[in-house]
């Protein structure tokens, strides 16, 4: 069973070990009044107004009960209201937190910025509580555990499919994001659903889990199925982040290199986990508005018709 990083717990206050910075060099800038919003930092790192309201002009935001098998699933989704059938869609996957204000915010942003955007519900039927403005990871973390990686994954194919299906485009490209605890969900989409997407960024994902071996060494499963990875990734990491290391990020980035796969990572130096989380302490604006930008540029390269 995978450990859950406690994001309020997961910064260190100094770093005493060298940094490793990623490729991105040469993606567009993207991202317009959303990333100057996110840069300018002012009222940031703690409850705000939402960066794009549930009433923005531009948007639809719903919330759909998706129907697969013998599950009913919750979701938050919004869309450009000029939304059609080749319009690229996004499936956003939940910090421990669950689809609290941040999240469905960045719902709303991906929407702004012309993707349809879907964040599933992945502890429907848990009883798990809110988690607009919570600070106690515990409760979440007890509902976490509880979480099936099939179930999981499945939610997510059935979240893009939707998708799909509403806009009535079967050759419509769908994207998948994640964050914390959804960013190595993310992760391991690129190896379950990688036929189901068609790209993915990761937003400080564990990249280490498990031990394997007879003395107990813990490894690095994310580079045990580096060869499986089937989809373009990018990925954003905190070098402050004391639940990952940025030896196994660059470890991973190695093994994607060796094997000529797509992929962008980037480790920001003066940032810690959810470091894009506007919404608390951790958010750090320079980190958060490049990872943005880096985002979208990925996702319009590889999402675009």
């Amino acid at each position: 069973m995978p450990e859950f990083t406690d994001p309020t717990q997961a910064t260190s206050l100094s770093l005493n070990r060298r940094v490793f910075v990623g490729l991105s060099a040469g993606l567009p800038a993207f991202g317009g009044t959303i990333a100057a919003a996110l840069a300018q930092g002012e009222g940031l790192g703690k409850p705000h107004p939402p960066i794009v309201p549930e009433d923005d002009p531009a948007i639809a935001v719903a919330r759909p009960q998706i129907r697969y098998g013998a599950r009913t699933l919750n979701s938050y989704y919004a869309a450009p209201r000029a939304a059609g059938r080749t319009t690229p869609g996004v499936v956003v996957v939940q910090a421990i937190w669950g689809i609290d204000s941040q999240l469905r915010d960045t719902v709303r942003r991906f929407a702004k910025e012309g993707y349809i955007a879907i964040a599933p519900d992945l502890y429907t039927s848990l009883g798990a509580p809110s988690g607009d403005g919570a600070t106690d990871f515990a409760p979440y973390r007890e509902i976490a555990i509880k979480l099936a990686d099939d179930v999981v994954d499945a939610d997510l194919r059935a979240a893009a499919d939707f998708v799909r299906q509403g806009a009535g485009g079967a050759a419509q490209k769908i994207g998948v994001v994640g964050f914390c605890m959804g960013g190595a969900i993310t992760l391991r989409q690129a190896v379950d659903n990688k036929r189901e997407f068609a790209a993915a960024s990761v937003f400080y994902g564990k990249v280490r889990y498990g031990t394997t071996g007879d003395n107990g060494t813990i490894t690095p499963i994310a580079l045990a199925y580096a060869d499986d990875i089937g989809i373009p990734l990018a990925g954003s990491w905190g070098a402050r982040d004391t639940s990952i290391l940025a030896e196994d990020v660059k470890a991973l980035d190695n093994r994607l290199t060796e094997l000529k796969k797509p992929h962008d990572f980037f480790i920001y130096e003066g940032a810690g986990h959810a470091f894009f989380d506007d919404t608390r302490d951790s958010y750090v604006a320079p980190a958060a508005t490049d990872a943005w930008t880096r985002t979208l540029a990925w996702f319009r390269r590889y999402l675009s018709s």
